[in-house]
């Protein structure tokens, strides 16, 4: 693990990110081999997935994260000269339900949890009125306090208004919470308003080395070994 800065202070919160972060997106593999008879197009769905969400938000538009996921892999289709069926689009937004966790990521809560820190999640997967979430689904939930969706203000992250939300709605303020991703735009956008950054670099995932961009607070390669560093 590379540590980038010294925190001011230990975080009392940690605000975990799920796709990705906690929950294994290569399991959906199978989806896009059958489709596009190549499991790769998954990291170009989800690199677009994001972007499109992204574009949204600062257009002021807002479509649920399941939706825009089955409305890209359409995009993709034509794109590919694929014929993407509904069913199919149907099956991914299943699939994104039903992910499992990594490996790493009961050990590592277990310990966080059983340190005291409090721990909440916050994902641009909408939760679905009367049904299990993904965190659900994993056996994951009960490890969180709350668990925050971008629905509640209709816009995705990065967006500010989320993470001040989230520090908001637990009462604390954003100085002592820490937002724990596997991507570097969710860390800016928490660092942005004066939240800690941990980034996991999950394989696909690194840090954005540049003059000017906000480096995260932390680097751990899971949540282990994040959990050891914040322990110690």
């Amino acid at each position: 693990m590379t540590r980038n800065t010294t925190p001011a202070t230990t975080p009392s919160t940690l605000v975990f990110d799920v796709n990705e972060t906690l929950l294994d997106i290569e399991s959906l593999g199978p989806q896009f081999e059958h489709i596009f008879g190549d499991r790769a197009v998954l990291r170009t769905w989800f690199a677009e997935l994001v972007l499109y969400s992204m574009t949204l938000t600062l257009s002021n538009c807002y479509v649920d994260f399941f939706r825009l996921g089955s409305a890209v892999l359409g995009m993709l289709g034509d794109i590919r000269g694929v014929a993407v069926t509904h069913r199919q689009q149907e099956d991914l937004r299943e699939a994104m339900r039903a992910m499992p966790a990594h490996p790493d990521v009961v050990p590592g809560l277990t310990r966080l949890c059983d340190s005291g820190f409090r721990l909440v999640t916050l994902t641009n997967s909408p939760h679905v009125a009367d049904a299990p979430t993904a965190l659900h689904n994993a056996g994951l939930a009960d490890y969180f306090e709350r668990q925050f969706t971008v629905d509640a203000v209709a816009a995705f992250k990065p967006a500010a208004v989320l993470y001040r939300g989230v520090a908001a709605g637990l009462g604390v303020a954003e100085s002592d919470c820490m937002m724990v991703a596997a991507h570097a735009w969710d860390t800016i956008g928490a660092q942005s308003v004066g939240m800690q950054g941990a980034l996991i670099t999950r394989p696909g995932n690194a840090a954005l080395v540049a003059e000017g961009v906000p480096q995260p607070t932390l680097i751990a390669r899971d949540l282990t070994e994040l959990a050891a560093h914040l322990i110690e």
